[in-house]
């Protein structure tokens, strides 16, 4: 069924007010296509703008969506392969993200400890290329199944033809818009590859006290780092990380140290750094700052906050200004992680 001026804020974790001209929800192809064709017949055969929405964790609504809002509600998790080393995990892209990695460490499954309590559904995952402490979703992805809007066909993605990239992918890009994906399977291993070499997983697993490794004490780890540094979006609207973290070359790294020599820059191959934007924005004066309902997180400056009643032009407004800020003094240009509409 397609509602009419429904408001979208209890649908993106930003919390922000704005309407769509047409909501539905769907719950496998079939619902899907309905609800299409439902509108092609108002738009006259054509296909209106479309909005597709998983968990509304990186979207930042800054006008009315005059066009159809579909929600993904795509459940299931399925096993539907395994060999001697690994276990192929089916999930619709309609799951709660936090809730299949729970599902794979409740069966000893690895791989994807590292990515817990991301928020968004697994629709998402492969789109953004999500990734935390050391892995990303390209390291455990097998493919997908999407459905293309204008062909009004099924496509199978393999982990190539997603074209992965940091917090990239091809539907971000050449593809964006094109396909509704339905369904994501992961390689997961049956024996660990232990990762915990990455941010301060190390140090807090040793302060819960762990002497033998475990995907689930990772994972526990993973949760306690996260829930210290960044805000619950039920206690105040945000969408995570909102830029990502910028690349320079080594030359370009070792010149800003001579001039910030507490700069914090991680090793990437290729004679890359990855600089951390959080320090970087923090460094310009931004981390708590606040302008009406729009602020930068107290203890995450890398976090953009919606305090209450901020517009999305208002939140889209103190990330130009943010951006501008650390290009002046660093040199260096942000770029937004998360997707503006």
């Amino acid at each position: 069924m397609i509602s009419e001026n429904i408001s979208l804020r209890k649908f993106n974790t930003f919390g922000i007010d704005v309407n769509a001209r047409y909501f539905s929800t769907f719950s496998d192809e079939a619902t899907l296509v309905t609800a299409l064709d439902e509108k092609r017949g108002v738009a006259g055969g054509k296909l209106m703008p479309t909005l597709i929405l998983g968990g509304g964790s990186n979207i930042l609504l800054t006008k009315d969506f005059n066009g159809l809002v579909l929600k993904n509600e795509v459940q299931g998790i399925n096993i539907i392969h395994e060999d001697t080393t690994h276990v192929y995990l089916r999930a619709g892209a309609g799951v709660n993200w936090h809730s299949l990695v729970l599902h794979a460490i409740s069966h000893n499954l690895a791989g994807m400890e590292n990515l817990s309590l991301i928020p968004g559904n697994t629709g998402a995952s492969p789109m953004q290329n999500i990734g935390a402490y050391g892995v990303e979703i390209k390291d455990i992805f097998q493919g997908l199944t999407a459905y293309h809007l204008a062909d009004k066909k099924l496509v199978s993605f393999s982990n190539n033809d997603c074209e992965f990239g940091y917090r990239e992918s091809v539907f971000k890009r050449k593809l964006k818009d094109q396909f509704v994906i339905l369904d994501v399977t992961f390689r997961l291993n049956k024996n660990p590859e232990y990762n915990i070499s990455y941010g301060a997983i190390e140090q807090e697993l040793e302060a819960m006290g762990i002497e033998t490794l475990s995907i689930q004490a990772i994972s526990q780890a993973v949760i306690n780092i996260r829930q210290s540094k960044l805000p619950n979006p039920t206690e105040i609207g945000n969408a995570g990380s909102f830029f990502k973290n910028p690349e320079i070359t080594k030359l370009q790294f070792d010149q800003l140290r001579e001039h910030h020599p507490g700069i914090v820059g991680y090793q990437l191959p290729h004679e890359k750094i990855k600089l951390a934007a959080g320090w970087l924005i923090e460094q310009a004066g931004w981390k708590g700052y606040r302008r009406g309902d729009a602020g930068c997180h107290a203890r995450q400056a890398l976090v953009l906050v919606n305090h209450g009643n901020a517009t999305g032009k208002d939140i889209y407004t103190l990330s130009t200004e943010i951006i501008a800020s650390v290009k002046g003094k660093f040199g260096v240009t942000l770029q937004r992680e998360v997707n503006i509409i």
